[in-house]
């Protein structure tokens, strides 16, 4: 699987605590699924945060129909349901379409909060 900077990483059960829970930077995970459309409607965010903060912070996509035991783990009972992870821990919950600048604020002060 190529991971090129400009897109979100996809990422599924086997490798969820690897790449997110043990990551060295914060890691904005976004749980989704084919057919749902504001998660389509996300998409673009979230593909241009990934490219914003690559180096930085990855971004993620879970896909919920494929991904089960993850998506069951967390509690996703809604999505799009995006969460940030730092070191391991929850940092913050956005459940539904939100703005940009939500995603973008709690990525700068976790950033902040590390540097």
């Amino acid at each position: 699987m190529s991971t090129t900077a400009s897109h979100p990483v996809q990422i599924g059960d086997q490798d969820f605590e690897q790449k997110v829970l043990k990551s060295d930077q914060p890691v904005l995970v976004d749980f989704w699924a084919a057919w749902c459309g504001p998660c389509r409607a996300l998409g673009p965010v979230i593909e241009s945060l990934a490219g914003q903060y690559a180096g930085k912070a990855v971004v993620a996509k879970v896909d919920v129909d494929a991904n089960q035991q993850v998506a069951m783990k967390y509690g996703i009972r809604s999505i799009p349901t995006v969460i940030l992870f730092d070191k391991g821990r929850i940092v913050e919950t956005f459940v539904g379409v939100r703005p940009r600048g939500d995603y973008e604020s709690s990525l700068r002060r976790q950033l902040a909060a590390t540097a």
